[in-house]
């Protein structure tokens, strides 16, 4: 986990007395939103690509994401890296190169 944003990150919070406010049911519903929030930016955008004037706002919405996570992850006691890593594990054993190459099919039909 990136220990130094996320003690920059609860400085900030800090500060301005918003942890009363960070429960994780709030966090997790922050994370969601911000993530629609970057999904929306694709709304109406022709061949599903986003337009470059468009690209500092993900850039933005992405940052709220990660801040999110970080928040969210540090109230369960969560090392994303350890987490992402193990889950890259399970990815790979649920979708063996040899059945899952160039498909889209979840792990349970292939």
């Amino acid at each position: 986990m990136n220990k130094v944003l996320l003690s920059k990150i609860k400085r900030i919070r800090d500060e301005r007395d918003w942890k009363q406010f960070h429960l994780p049911k709030n966090l997790a519903i922050s994370l969601v939103l911000e993530a629609t929030e970057a999904l929306e930016l694709f709304q109406w955008t022709k061949d599903n690509k986003l337009p470059k004037e468009k690209v500092n706002e993900l850039k933005d919405e992405i940052a709220d994401i990660y801040y999110w996570l970080l928040l969210l992850s540090d109230e369960y006691h969560i090392d994303l890296d350890r987490a992402l890593h193990n889950k890259l594990k399970i990815i790979a054993k649920k979708y063996p190169i040899e059945k899952s190459k160039g498909s889209s099919k979840k792990y349970t039909e292939l």
